[in-house]
């Protein structure tokens, strides 16, 4: 093994990609094993001579997978399970996933072999739409495989929208039986928990709350109300007495447990008037939510699913009675397709919310960040003494305030190619692009005497790269 001190900085590098691309490829050799041993026992034991049977505890043939996906021998993955040194259920859960990839999901089975999306992502979204007929698993498929350069956890949370979308009834009723079991559960205090030095319980009470989403959010943002104006009537009695907010939010659960003590303590906080003033009704709270729909749903063609922020994909009736007690803003469309630029250094709010719109986040490559606290770049940098109309949706990046800081003081090299398009050069000279379509490998197109003569972009691009050198700052 060649000494890793010996390798330069781009040589190592090199090395963590290629292990990368190493590590994809063995965990894709092994669901091929696994998949060549559940063809090697796809024959039904009991049409073997002499097999006991299956009542008696004799072999059988089992689905693992969903609908569509072929029998298996129950008890040929004992043996299996000893050589890849797992328990037994994991390694069916292993071979009804792979199954489900090579039979269910074809177009997503094809971009793991290609080692563009990991072999535990691919996993979890075959566990996920399992319960899907062959038919209508194919838009999850289709749809997951176009988006593989997206993180791990846009690319689940989007096959969790496809899987809503290709059959609503049936998360319909799933939404039914989660509602059907909501309730408050305040855990039974076991003996010995007073004294316990681990997972102690002495003097607290642990309570779940199971609720409907629009109840949760209320509840939530009441407490989040009340706990913020505990925190600033706090006056600290000494220097060590600075409560957190998770205790604050504790202490408003507890305040809102007697109704008339918190109607009094927030009455407490109104401004003195000197005429009493009726008591107006309670204003409904204010929420702007982001929907985004295809024009198939607006005309009534196909089954509308919108994403809201912190929830994930949801019905939109689900949108409805979420906020079926605030007050609502209906704002006109935002066309992400058209940009504006400005005389000023400070992008303007609505450019700040176009690009947020138009890029999901962070567009540092292969960012899985889902903060709103970005800082808004000048991806070509702002020249005082420059040009009119330098800031705008044209030379604007989200960042978070590391990644902001690492382009701004280390070497990267930046350009941005479209609205929601930018290629970025990291100081050794790995090319990714980052838009919607999440973060692209890059590669450099050379002669056959070596020379670089270009960069190959993926064809789903529709952008223009000549949009003159990259820019650092």
């Amino acid at each position: 093994m060649t000494d890793l001190g010996d390798l330069s900085a781009a040589e190592l590098l090199a090395a963590e990609e290629s292990g990368v691309l190493q590590k994809r490829q063995q965990e894709v050799d092994s669901l091929l094993r696994l998949l060549a041993w559940c063809d090697l026992h796809s024959v039904d034991p009991q049409s073997q001579p002499g097999a006991v049977p299956a009542r008696f505890g004799g072999d059988r043939l089992v689905r693992l997978g969903g609908e569509g996906t072929p029998e298996t021998s129950e008890l040929c993955l004992t043996e299996f399970a000893v050589a890849s040194r797992v328990g037994y259920v994991a390694t069916s859960h292993r071979a009804a996933a792979a199954l489900d990839l090579r039979h269910r999901l074809p177009h997503l089975w094809e971009r793991v072999q290609q080692l563009d999306v990991e072999v535990w992502v691919a996993r979890r979204i075959a566990e996920l739409s399992r319960k899907l007929s062959r038919a209508a698993v194919e838009l999850v498929d289709v749809s997951v495989a176009a988006a593989h350069d997206l993180p791990p956890g846009k690319l689940i949370e989007l096959a969790e929208a496809r899987i809503i979308e290709a059959d609503p009834e049936a998360h319909r009723k799933r939404i039914a039986a989660e509602e059907a079991r909501i309730g408050v559960f305040a855990r039974r205090r076991r003996t010995g928990d007073a004294v316990a030095s681990i997972d102690g319980q002495a003097g607290v009470q642990p309570i779940t709350l199971r609720l409907p989403d629009a109840g949760a959010l209320e509840f939530t943002t009441s407490v989040e109300e009340v706990a913020q104006a505990l925190a600033d009537q706090h006056v600290p009695a000494d220097e060590d007495d600075v409560p957190t907010m998770h205790q604050f939010r504790a202490r408003a659960v507890e305040l809102l447990a007697d109704p008339y003590a918190a109607v009094r303590f927030l009455e407490g906080l109104r401004e003195p008037e000197a005429t009493p003033a009726p008591q107006p009704a309670r204003t409904p709270r204010r929420a702007t939510v982001y929907v985004h729909l295809d024009a198939a749903v607006l005309a009534g063609f196909a089954t509308g699913i919108a994403r809201v922020e912190d929830l994930g994909p949801m019905l939109l009736e689900q949108v409805a009675a979420l906020l079926r007690h605030r007050s609502i803003d209906l704002h006109p469309v935002i066309d992400l397709s058209s940009g504006a630029a400005v005389d000023a250094y400070e992008h303007p709010a609505t450019c700040k919310e176009r690009t947020r719109l138009r890029t999901g986040g962070d567009v540092f490559p292969h960012s899985a960040s889902r903060t709103r606290r970005l800082d808004h770049d000048h991806v070509a940098p702002y020249d005082k003494d420059g040009p009119p109309g330098q800031t705008g949706d044209h030379n604007d990046a989200p960042l978070t305030r590391r990644h902001h800081r690492a382009k701004t003081h280390l070497p990267y090299r930046t350009r941005q190619l479209a609205l929601g398009a930018y290629r970025w050069e990291t100081p050794h000279g790995l090319l990714r692009v980052v838009s919607r379509y999440g973060t692209t490998v890059v590669e450099p197109l050379r002669s056959v005497d070596g020379t670089l003569v270009g960069e190959a972009y993926p064809a789903r691009y529709d952008v223009c790269y000549d949009a003159g050198p990259p820019a650092h700052g």
